[in-house]
């Protein structure tokens, strides 16, 4: 069993940045693939970003790539999304994901953290 509990998020203007946290419990955090998503209000929640749990390999969706930065701390049981170059479109609750895996295009969790929310101002 893994919990989750995300901080950083907040009100930021355009071009700013943004960095969160995700704090993990349980004793396998480091074997699972992590990753960040995002719901946007109207919208389905959408893959950010994920990063191997062995030798950090990340990816990312095209929106971000270029501006966002995954990062895994095995020691501290936590994981890092770097918001750079932030935009309006950008603006959603941000979830932190453990046991992130991928299946025929589609995307497959076992663990959600309670959600973050990030505004971007124009």
């Amino acid at each position: 069993q893994v919990q989750l509990v995300e901080s950083g998020g907040g009100l930021v203007q355009a071009g700013g940045s943004l960095r969160l946290s995700c704090a993990a419990s349980g004793r396998t955090f480091s074997s699972y693939h992590m990753g960040w998503f995002r719901q946007a209000p109207g919208k389905e929640r959408e893959f950010v970003a994920r990063i191997w749990w062995s030798d950090r390999n990340t990816d990312y969706t095209d929106s971000v790539k270029g501006r966002f930065i995954m990062s895994r701390d095995n020691v501290k049981n936590t994981v890092y999304l770097q918001m750079n170059s932030l935009k309006p479109e950008d603006t959603a609750v941000y979830y932190c994901a453990a046991d992130v895996r991928l299946n025929s295009g589609k995307y497959y969790v076992s663990y959600w953290g309670q959600g973050t929310q990030v505004t971007v101002s124009s």
